[in-house]
């Protein structure tokens, strides 16, 4: 019997009795031990499912997604029991695992939340709180939408306009250099388009199967994907010491290291980094076209925080401009594929899974059935479509919502720049603790010291041992990270991500409770 629930659990022995025992020995309140025990007995009630973990896509059994993995759960379930009543040495779980701008403070930009109410509910037009240039791109937008609404599907492509708007904009990012309208495809965010592409790439069996470069450490949306699709990873590791940046010859070695038991026709660049926060130079993009073209590699650009460049000496350079500059030899050759959304930079309006790719190079026959492809799922969200056309078509200087976008564009840059700066320092304050620089996205990504006793004790739990730090940090701090281990590492080392976002003033609380629980860690396990 549960000493609180009052639950006996004599009516459960035809099931497995040591398992019972071993669940009411668990110390829980009444509704969490009610579920946990009907959770049991529903397993073992209904064997002969169609669907088990057995009969299942074996492929979806290895995908892991750390940023929202058993850490965030707990995370939840903490957020509950505060709600419930349940003490704890904090009064609230502040949330820095995601890159989640508008749910840790950051505010919208008003043009563009504008537009998007009278887009939403065109009876807006006619009210004179809303500017002029405001209306005229909601209607202009309306216009290109079937029926005049945003309800309406689009062309699975994305709208025409949009894709038009588009293709000026990175005509004007990179100094003129054309793009056609019909090399964007407008996507569920990045992330669709990334899978999308994946997708295209991954084929054949055994030594012929599909091999994907991808950086350690990376967003585990690479390895998540890879894992679904079946393809093999190929991990090449960024220079820690060297500000994450690099090396070619690191490249090299995956390369032919992969070429053992693969067939390598990918190579994926996160620039800037997620979760290391370096900015590439021009050279070294220079130097991973000239490897890709070289080694006939599909080059893969992840540039969704273009605009998020912080540290002096720093310059965002897109593959694309890189590689027309380099000249036939390269723009001519090499296949890419960019991929942009409404979720980073300055925006930060994540839950409208607004974003594109753009293609340049790809084989017509297999640009035909990309589109196919894409015509599957219909057509990616319309007001995230809308969204990333005022994104890309911002109010000019002759309109009235300038002054205002310019402030708030510059605002939000510029404090994140100085929370960039601030993290850095003062993680690095703390003995067992080395940062470095965050030169542009919206992490942080510290190695830790963890001493020999935290290490065994892990293992002892079945833990990697930086998620048993962040598990420890969570219980006693209700700051929720995600460790290293999540987004891949060296062997022997130990980091955790953390995101800039938090109000100035709740990261220095966050930053000051990291700095206090790893000093009490480090004389805890010493």
């Amino acid at each position: 019997k549960d000493s609180k629930s009052g639950l006996a659990l004599t009516s459960l022995v035809p099931y497995r009795q040591d398992s019972c025992i071993a669940l009411a020995s668990q110390p829980m309140h009444q509704r969490s031990f009610t579920q946990k025990l009907h959770s049991f007995m529903n397993g073992c009630e209904y064997r002969d499912r169609v669907l088990t973990m057995d009969t299942m896509n074996p492929n979806v059994k290895r995908v892991e997604y750390a940023v929202r993995g058993p850490i965030v759960q707990r995370a939840v379930q903490i957020e509950r029991e505060l709600k419930m009543g349940i003490k704890k040495p904090f009064t609230e779980v502040i949330k820095a695992n995601i890159g989640d701008c508008h749910a840790m403070g950051q505010k919208p930009i008003t043009f563009f939340r504008q537009v998007l109410a009278l887009c939403s509910y065109p009876d807006l037009l006619e009210d004179s709180k809303f500017p002029e240039d405001a209306k005229s791109r909601a209607r202009r937008i309306l216009q290109a939408c079937g029926g005049g609404s945003l309800g309406a599907y689009s062309t699975s492509q994305g709208i025409e306009m949009i894709r038009q708007d588009i293709a000026r904009y990175i005509e004007q990012r990179d100094g003129g250099i054309t793009c056609d309208p019909d090399n964007i495809y407008l996507s569920t965010g990045a992330s669709d388009a990334i899978v999308t592409m994946l997708k295209l790439l991954v084929s054949g069996e055994g030594m012929s199967r599909t091999g994907v470069m991808i950086s350690i450490p990376q967003y585990p949306l690479y390895s998540a994907a890879l894992a679904d699709l079946g393809a093999v990873q190929i991990s090449y590791y960024l220079d820690e010491d060297n500000c994450w940046s690099l090396d070619i010859s690191e490249l090299r070695h995956a390369l032919q290291e992969a070429k053992k038991h693969c067939s390598p026709r990918a190579l994926c660049i996160i620039n800037p980094g997620n979760p290391t926060g370096q900015v590439q130079s021009r050279q070294c993009i220079e130097d991973v076209i000239r490897f890709a073209a070289a080694e006939k590699l599909f080059l893969m650009a992840d540039e969704v925080y273009q605009d998020n460049v912080y540290a002096d000496g720093c310059k965002f350079h897109s593959f694309k401009k890189v590689l027309f500059e380099m000249g036939l030899e390269y723009s001519e050759k090499v296949e890419l594929a960019s991929f942009h959304s409404t979720s980073k930079c300055y925006m930060g309006e994540c839950g409208f899974r607004g974003g594109y790719m753009e293609v340049v190079n790809l084989d017509p026959e297999v640009k035909v059935q990309l589109t196919k492809l894409v015509s599957v799922r219909l057509c990616p969200p319309v007001p995230g479509q809308a969204l990333l056309d005022v994104v890309v078509n911002p109010p000019q200087p002759d309109e009235p919502s300038y002054d205002t976008f310019i402030k708030e564009r510059t605002d939000t840059l510029a404090t994140l720049a100085e929370k960039a700066s601030m993290t850095q320092e003062i993680l690095n304050q703390v003995p067992g603790i080395k940062c470095n620089p965050v030169q542009g996205a919206m992490y942080t990504f510290p190695r830790i010291h963890l001493p020999p006793k935290a290490i065994l004790e892990a293992k002892e739990k079945g833990q990697v041992p930086d998620m048993f730090y962040c598990m420890k940090l969570l219980e006693e701090t209700g700051i929720c990270l995600v460790p290293g281990s999540g987004f891949g590492q060296r062997d022997g080392t130990y980091h955790f991500r953390m995101t800039i976002l938090p109000p100035k003033e709740k990261l220095k609380i966050v930053l000051a409770k990291i700095k206090e629980f790893h000093q009490h860690f480090m004389e805890q396990y010493s």
